[in-house]
């Protein structure tokens, strides 16, 4: 195996990354989504009568203009160069399930025994444009995707059923508080999908930068050693010094909630999977060797407990709508009229909320059935739904 030119290759990440407004959290797990992306269900840590996999759903959270994008944009740059498998931002879930079949792919293990694994990374930068509006479906196969399971039975209506061979999904998303509230369905939130989530949360850009610039040398031995890690396979091992500082962690602090919280109450019952995952990621970031040593739990347990200090401001505004009088009074309004532009609801209401704002609420109601939303032309106009006597 060729030599590797940086010592951390999560280090030279940061180093590649510094001179952009995208907050340092943002930058740091996009680069740790980046290493999973590249491991898939190639490697594995078997923990008495558990197996890890190095895969996770990181979901960085903050409002419009808080630079999402800029810290996932190189991580897409590099995992397209490399050749990973990428899921299409925008899909249904029965084109997703084709894209899992298609990334099947082969594994030959020390001993010369062949596996099959389906292994593929979903990056994308808005993730209720992925996820669509509460779709209760795709979330629960992405649940259940999460633990990598040997098997997974896809029925359809018309063909019968079909195997997915050893499931491996990666997920790197973005989204802003409010999204979180109208993509999410209140009664998912704390268990089921959410509870296999890390949040990212920054509440706004790091800095300003005039000219962003990335070293086009330190890119390519970014590469280089991206490509490296891209070839490890087989099953991690560790040293005492690893299990002793795990041990101690788990029956102690790792045993105890997180957050006194409702809605992470779930996160904090998965939370040694996360760091299991984790731990092999950094070994990754550092060495070929695949042994998780105490270094690497540490190195791991401070990436988590940094952006567990902002997670809780993840949910911060679940379950109140801030938006709900102006809702109230835009479906009576609407009600009274029966159909209204674009615009006449623009003038009527530019006092209590901007476009964006209206926008989302309309799509709320549309949600809930309350209107339709049709395009004449270049005007768009909302029509209020009449109920029938019997609803």
């Amino acid at each position: 195996m060729p030599e590797r030119h940086h010592q951390n290759w999560l280090k030279a990440w940061m180093k590649y990354t510094e001179n952009s407004e995208a907050p340092t959290t943002f930058r740091l797990w996009s680069g740790i989504s980046t290493i999973a992306a590249c491991l898939q269900r190639k490697v594995l840590l078997r923990w008495g009568m558990l197996r890890y996999y190095p895969n996770l759903y990181i979901v960085l959270v903050g409002p419009s203009g808080c630079r999402k994008g800029t810290a996932m944009g190189p991580a897409l740059d590099l995992l397209n160069e490399v050749g990973v498998k990428l899921a299409s931002e925008s899909i249904t879930r029965e084109a997703l399930i084709k894209e899992l079949f298609k990334s099947t792919a082969t594994i030959q293990d020390p001993n010369g025994k062949i596996s099959f694994h389906s292994s593929l990374t979903i990056l994308s930068m808005e993730l209720t444009v992925f996820l669509g509006y509460q779709n209760r479906q795709l979330m629960s196969d992405l649940t259940d995707w999460f633990d990598c399971r040997d098997q997974w039975t896809y029925r359809t209506k018309l063909s019968g059923s079909d195997e997915l061979i050893g499931v491996w999904v990666n997920l790197l998303g973005g989204t802003t508080p409010d999204l979180i509230n109208v993509t999410i369905p209140l009664e998912a939130i704390g268990a089921g999908l959410t509870s296999r989530i890390i949040f990212v949360y920054e509440p706004g850009r790091e800095r300003s930068i005039v000219l962003p610039y990335a070293d086009p040398e330190l890119r390519k031995s970014l590469l280089h050693d991206l490509e490296i890690i891209k070839t490890l396979h087989g099953d991690y091992k560790y040293r005492e010094d690893y299990f002793d500082a795990y041990s101690t962690w788990y029956l102690g602090e790792g045993s105890k909630p997180v957050f006194d919280d409702p809605y992470f109450a779930g996160y904090s019952e998965r939370r040694a999977t996360h760091m299991s995952k984790l731990s092999m990621i950094c070994n990754a970031a550092r060495s070929d060797e695949m042994i998780l040593e105490e270094q690497d739990f540490r190195q791991a347990l401070t990436y988590l407990q940094h952006v567990e200090k902002k997670m809780p401001y993840t949910f911060k505004g679940v379950g109140k709508n801030v938006n709900a009088d102006v809702t109230d009074r835009l479906l009576t309004t609407l009600a009274a009229s029966g159909k209204m532009s674009m615009t006449e609801i623009v003038q009527r209401f530019y006092k209590d909320a901007d476009q964006e704002t209206l926008q989302k609420i309309l799509m709320t109601l549309k949600a809930m059935g309350a209107i339709d939303i049709n395009y004449e032309g270049n005007k768009t106009y909302v029509e209020y739904k009449r109920k029938s006597k019997g609803e």
